[in-house]
């Protein structure tokens, strides 16, 4: 077919993660499930640290962030996918799509930023508790949490402009459950070599550079943690890191995975995507709840509050 014979694409359609309507329906109740627990684990730790005072710490302020990108970033995937679940013709406009990746792109390129910071409040924390509330003052707290999401605007806008600037004409079959970049450029009528290599980079900056911060304040953190004298001091330190480095590897693994490394399989690449688009935001609040007896103690204080007094 020639290119004066193929019209631009208004419309895609999504493949999904199966054309078999008993395993859509399973799939229907798993992500509904999944998207239910996200939305309500992410709001009750939102809850909990704007309402009680002793969360009210630079710890718990990155993780409120965190917590809110975790919520839009689910939301922007799930709900669509759940609805696509139940119908035959899984449809998306084309505005629709560039809507999704961009959006994709900024809470998940925000999260990475997130990440790299708390893990660099632990540092400070752990191995300079002297200087710690000189350094993370509350105006250090909000330049760094916005320049997070400032970070995940201009990654967003790079890699969904070298995406959505090449031509789509033609086929519109996009073998996956939702727009993501990786799986949409398969579709460009031209040479998808620059946007390739931009994601690339992009990827570098956004998911090498942090875990490359993460791992030398780890490194400085497991040192400073093995000098300590006092059992109790050693076990309380791996406590407050416990939670956020198993974030990072379950959030960075997967991402790693998906956007640095050359998938074997299209159906590979949509699982690897169920999991950190999916599951991990279902994860997050769950990890730092069940992990953090701060947390524990507050949700317990808001159970109380909320039970009528009895004189």
């Amino acid at each position: 077919m020639s290119q004066a014979n193929q019209t631009w694409v208004t419309e895609f359609l999504l493949l999904g993660l199966s054309d078999d309507p008993q395993t859509e329906v399973l799939l229907f109740v798993l992500f509904l499930g999944v998207y239910l627990a996200t939305v309500l684990g992410s709001l009750l730790l939102i809850y909990l640290v704007l309402t009680d005072p002793q969360l009210h710490t630079p710890m718990y302020f990155f993780l409120t962030n965190l917590s809110t990108a975790d919520l839009f970033f689910s939301t922007n995937i799930v709900p669509q996918a759940i609805v696509h679940m139940m119908t035959r013709r899984k449809v998306i406009s084309f505005m629709g799509c560039a809507t999704q990746i961009f959006l994709f792109l900024i809470f998940g390129s925000t999260q990475c930023a997130l990440l790299a910071v708390m893990s660099y409040d632990r540092y400070l924390a752990i191995c300079d508790p002297m200087h710690y509330p000189s350094i993370m003052t509350w105006k250090v707290c909000g330049h760094l949490a916005l320049g997070c999401w400032v970070s995940g605007l201009v990654a967003s806008l790079v890699d969904t402009t070298f995406t959505l600037r090449l031509p789509y004409q033609g086929d519109n079959k996009i073998a996956h459950f939702f727009c993501e970049a990786p799986a949409l450029l398969p579709l460009a009528s031209a040479d998808t070599h620059q946007a390739e290599t931009a994601i690339f980079l992009m990827g570098v900056v956004i998911l090498l550079a942090p875990v490359s911060l993460i791992l030398v304040s780890y490194g400085s953190i497991i040192v400073t943690v093995v000098r300590m004298k006092t059992t109790s001091g050693r076990l309380k330190a791996f406590s407050t890191c416990g939670s956020h480095l198993l974030v990072v590897i379950l959030f960075y693994g997967t991402g790693i995975i998906s956007y640095m490394i050359p998938k074997s399989s299209k159906s590979e690449g949509k699982l690897i995507s169920v999991f950190y688009a999916v599951i991990n935001p279902m994860l997050n609040p769950l990890i730092y709840s069940l992990r953090n007896k701060d947390v524990k103690r507050a949700l317990r204080n808001a159970v109380n509050r909320g039970k009528p007094h009895i004189p």
